[in-house]
């Protein structure tokens, strides 16, 4: 018996389980991915096939005129022609038997989604590393640069998870943002975030607060500031929403508060948001852990020139 598909150059297989009955519209399992993945050309299903990029629960190779078993679980890879190279690395901080510490940079996806797939740091860590157990504790978004815990053993994940889900880590933001000076800083932030009209954008809802982040300036100059963030709860967005519901927007962000439309990325022009630190007791070993980003934000002057210039770029009116 061949043993199932686990990892293609970094990225692990989907699956889907076929229905418990064949649609007479149906003549084999072509049919069937054509009709259940109507974004993805019938002509796309019979390659991929005919590459080996479908297979059994077994791992074994399903041809394009493979029959319909009604009730098996079917592996499928993911391709995209023509995925964009993204010229910024990823940095290794730590790694031992259970844990792997990465740095990642502004731009880069955290796992495979929409139109990245090995252009995201998780499958280029697995090909970089041979790692093919690798799997996020946690994520930041794409926008985000910083700090990201991976498991590298399946025994004990769990653990690891449970300190993300019973709020035992320390998480040290740092972002760039504009300055007011009338509000009373520092500041605590409690809302319910829930989902915006615009399935790319979270909101703040009235209700009962699931979302808490206490936010301090560190450093000051004109119109901007440096914040130090500390989140307490994890939701989706959660700071950038929080930031821009101050009228305090971050330098960078393309989603809060106004969504603009998606363009070729500007690697001048990063998401001034950037995730500092963390610190835990590592649940195997007992010790308290602490880990610290190498990079850095943006100088304050240079944001300041920077939208100055965006502002007037024929010069101050």
């Amino acid at each position: 018996m061949n043993l199932a598909p686990v990892t293609r150059q970094g990225v692990s297989p989907s699956s889907v389980v076929l229905p418990p009955v064949c649609d007479p519209a149906w003549s084999g399992l072509l049919d069937f991915l054509s009709a259940r993945f109507t974004h993805i050309e019938r002509g796309v299903w019979a390659q991929r096939m005919a590459s080996g990029s479908v297979c059994d629960a077994d791992g074994t190779a399903l041809a394009p005129d493979a029959p319909f078993c009604p009730g098996a679980r079917i592996h499928y890879f993911r391709a995209i022609e023509s995925e964009a190279a993204i010229p910024l690395q990823e940095t290794v901080l730590y790694r031992d038997a259970n844990l792997l510490v990465a740095d990642k940079p502004h731009f880069l996806p955290v796992i495979p989604s929409g139109k990245y797939l090995h252009e995201t740091l998780l499958v280029r860590l697995k090909n970089r590393l041979s790692l093919d157990d690798l799997v996020p504790i946690h994520r930041i978004d794409r926008d985000t640069a910083g700090l990201v815990l991976f498991s590298t053993n399946p025994a004990i994940r769990n653990a690891y998870h449970t300190l993300f889900r019973d709020r035992a880590v320390d998480k040290y933001y740092e972002a760039i943002a504009p300055w007011n000076p009338d509000l009373p800083w520092p500041l605590t932030r409690r809302s319910r975030i829930g989902s915006a009209p615009h399935f790319m954008q979270q909101t703040e809802l009235d209700g009962e607060p699931n979302s808490w982040t206490e936010i301090a300036p560190l450093d000051v100059s004109g119109e901007w500031a440096r914040y130090a963030l500390r989140p307490h709860t994890g939701h989706r967005h959660q700071l950038r929403v929080h930031m821009a519901a101050l009228g305090l927007p971050i330098a960078g962000d393309g989603i809060y508060p106004v969504l603009t439309p998606e363009a070729a990325p500007d690697y001048a022009r990063p998401l001034q948001l950037l995730a500092r630190a963390i610190a835990f007791t590592d649940p195997i070993s007992g010790r308290a852990q602490r880990f610290e980003s190498l990079q850095t934000l943006k100088p304050l002057a240079e944001v300041q020139a920077q939208y100055t210039a965006q502002a007037f770029p024929d010069g101050p009116a």
